[in-house]
């Protein structure tokens, strides 16, 4: 500072103060930001918020999508092959959901943690700014017959609509990218006590038509309250609309009683704290009591879903008394509510519930045949018709054979059964067709040291 300038208006006067040093006033940092550099007039030395800093909360933007959109749009190569899903159509997808309480909108995250390893996180919108999640570890099973059809899918924290627009990376928290985004339905389910259906009978409309869905749902329903709903009798049944996975694609998520006893039993525990070892002696054995933890028992924790501005600190930050202070209470919040700043939980959702996952066969076109003294699940022909031997209607379904996993931009890039999701080294951004490995470098994160030992499930 060079000169004197005049008194501050918005400066409070302060007794212990001399009056001639409230004279001195000081300039803003530069580095403070709310819009990126396409919404405001920014000098050349200011630079905009890093997605890891967004996402953690430490940096916020005016218009997420904005912001999101033409940051994607940047990494997408003129010379690669064009991805699934274009800038255009992933902005209007959120635009639809975003601020509408008949809004379902959907991702699946692939994120490459350092401590939890590879896992892809569903998120699925639940009120007009907040979506309940789950973290898959083997992601979203694509093959009918394959030995392990079933998933375990653990609840983590609720989190803002406005996540499913991040692609980002940071050495604590690795990459995240979009590896299918989309919409949502919520089908009715079948109760085991109705009465089964008589072949000979002929339907006017089949479970899965637009008709029959009107029949069964009331007029006033909208995804959001069918998906509570069935949130709250714990089984779900959802059919996903997306970029990259078969066209009739429908899965089962399923809570048992058991397991939810279990997780609103780990939920109402109080954190434990670290014990420190006494001064000057050898540590006392302290007595376990009902609230201990089994650790062998801890359900996979979501490292992605602990943001960097809350609870704790990164590494090499210094924090002062008052804002570890504001950290702790910000987390005991998180804790109590499960969701994150921003959010809000209407679902009910508890924070690490072990749901488990398969895929619904029957619904995605398969029937369960005998071939060569052996069941195996194959393509319903009488569902798709016989035109050309059945194989444009396969097609047209999403039931042709590929093994998935990579695009061509020829137009052929959504999955055809059966399809395998090959981790973090293979898989690519439907939105960007970026890897992990793309998005580390992008956001110039340095010595990323992944989790070694994960396998896809091939089989």
């Amino acid at each position: 500072m060079s000169g004197k300038r005049p008194p501050t208006p918005d400066l409070i006067p302060n007794p212990f103060i001399k009056k001639r040093n409230l004279e001195w006033t000081l300039s803003p940092p530069q580095a403070t930001l709310s819009t990126t550099p396409s919404e405001t007039s920014l000098s050349p030395t200011e630079s905009p918020p890093t997605t890891a800093a967004i996402e953690s909360g430490s940096a916020q933007v005016d218009d997420h999508l904005s912001h999101f959109s033409t940051r994607l749009a940047g990494y997408i190569a003129p010379s690669s092959p064009s991805p699934p899903l274009s800038i255009s159509s992933y902005a209007s997808l959120y635009t639809a959901a975003a601020g509408n309480s008949r809004g379902a909108h959907f991702v699946i995250h692939q994120h490459d943690h350092p401590i939890a390893g590879t896992h892809y996180d569903l998120r699925l919108q639940i009120n007009e700014t907040s979506s309940a999640s789950w973290a898959i570890m083997y992601g979203l099973p694509g093959d009918p017959n394959s030995v392990r059809l079933n998933r375990n899918a653990t609840e983590t924290r609720v989190h803002c609509l406005w996540n499913h627009l991040i692609e980002t990376a940071s050495p604590v928290t690795g990459s995240l990218l979009i590896w299918d985004t989309g919409s949502y339905t919520v089908l009715p389910r079948k109760s085991k006590h109705a009465p089964s259906s008589d072949p000979s009978s002929q339907t006017s409309s089949p479970p899965s038509s637009p008709a029959y869905q009107s029949a069964v749902t009331p007029p006033s329903s909208t995804p959001q309250t069918l998906l509570h709903a069935a949130f709250q009798n714990r089984k779900i049944r959802l059919r996903l609309h997306g970029s990259r996975l078969p066209d009739s694609y429908v899965i089962n998520l399923r809570l048992t009683k058991y397991e939810d006893a279990v997780g609103r039993a780990r939920g109402a525990r109080t954190p434990r704290t670290r014990r420190r070892r006494p001064r000057g002696g050898i540590p006392q054995p302290q007595p376990e009591t009902s609230d201990e933890e089994d650790e062998g028992d801890e359900a996979i924790d979501d490292g992605e879903d602990v943001p960097l501005s809350v609870g704790g600190t990164t590494p090499g930050e210094n924090l002062s008394s008052m804002e570890r202070e504001i950290r702790e209470l910000e987390d005991e919040h998180v804790r109590l509510t499960n969701a994150y700043p921003g959010a809000e939980n209407t679902i009910g959702s508890i924070h690490q519930r072990r749901w488990y996952l398969s895929l619904d066969r029957r619904a995605c076109g398969f029937v369960e045949k005998r071939t060569n003294g052996r069941l195996a699940w194959e393509v319903d022909e009488s569902r798709y018709g016989e035109v050309d031997g059945g194989e444009r209607a396969r097609e047209k379904a999403g039931l042709r054979t590929s093994t998935g996993a990579e695009y061509s931009g020829d137009g052929s890039d959504r999955f055809r059964f059966p399809f395998y999701v090959r981790g973090a080294d293979h898989e690519r951004s439907v939105v960007t067709g970026r890897r992990g490995a793309d998005i580390l470098e992008d956001e110039g994160v340095k010595n990323f040291v992944p989790r070694k030992g994960w396998k896809p499930v091939l089989n």
